[in-house]
């Protein structure tokens, strides 16, 4: 589907597709689009997107404008690609390189990085639909709050697990102790959470140290227009 332009498009309610980089929050992407839709249209514009990207995540972002905004459940169910990039070895307390890195200890020998048909094997098994847990580091609200400001403030709490499916998932690249993936998803599913549950099952630990949107349902990054920081 083609990307509606903020340049070409005289229209206020809009589809606009951006390639988010690395180092801004989607709110942050949000804010700028609507500052400049404000220039444009000389008042405000309300602008909207249909599932957060984590700051040091990059790649497609949906955003709605004005009217369009009342269909963002719509896009919020469309299934999404991404490539990942994923750190063996090793954990993070937010399953990104945000988070405090630990070096994984386990039982079995050390120094004996995981064999490709190790890798493919576990990978293999997460395939079909799965009971995933989200991270508590996420956008999720427990009880009306955000779970990473209760995470932060060091508060226990418990997010249930939900039914989520796992069409593909591709082996890109392998050198310990970097695996490098591509997965396509259902809606609701957390790369975060995947790459974590991978590491557990290979008995090394794992977090993402990179995370790219590909396409969300038909909507191709290729038709994004990047963002000017």
């Amino acid at each position: 589907m083609e990307n509606q332009s903020l340049k070409n498009n005289p229209s206020e309610n809009q589809i606009i597709l951006i390639d988010k980089p690395a180092g801004i929050s989607s709110f942050g992407v949000v804010a700028k689009v609507r500052r400049k839709l404000k220039e444009e249209f000389d008042h405000k514009v309300k602008v909207g997107h249909t599932g957060t990207l984590d700051p040091f995540a990059t790649g497609l972002l949906i955003l709605l404008t004005g009217k369009m905004t009342k269909k963002s459940n719509e896009f919020l169910k469309l299934d999404k690609v991404y490539e990942a990039t994923l750190k063996l070895g090793f954990t993070s307390t937010t399953g990104d390189p945000e988070g405090e890195i630990t070096k994984y200890t386990t039982t079995k020998t050390e120094n004996q990085p995981p064999q490709l048909e190790d890798i493919e094997s576990v990978i293999n098994s997460f395939l079909g639909k799965i009971e995933q847990t989200p991270p508590k580091f996420s956008a999720i609200k427990i009880n009306g709050k955000r779970a990473y400001k209760l995470a932060r403030e060091n508060k226990d709490f418990e997010i249930p697990s939900r039914t989520i499916e796992i069409y593909d998932i591709e082996i890109l690249d392998y050198n310990y102790p970097e695996l490098k993936i591509r997965t396509h998803v259902s809606s609701g599913t957390y790369i975060r959470t995947l790459a974590e549950d991978i590491g557990k099952k290979l008995s090394t630990g794992a977090y993402l140290t990179s995370l790219r949107r590909l396409k969300i349902g038909d909507y191709d990054l290729k038709n994004a227009e990047k963002l000017v920081q």
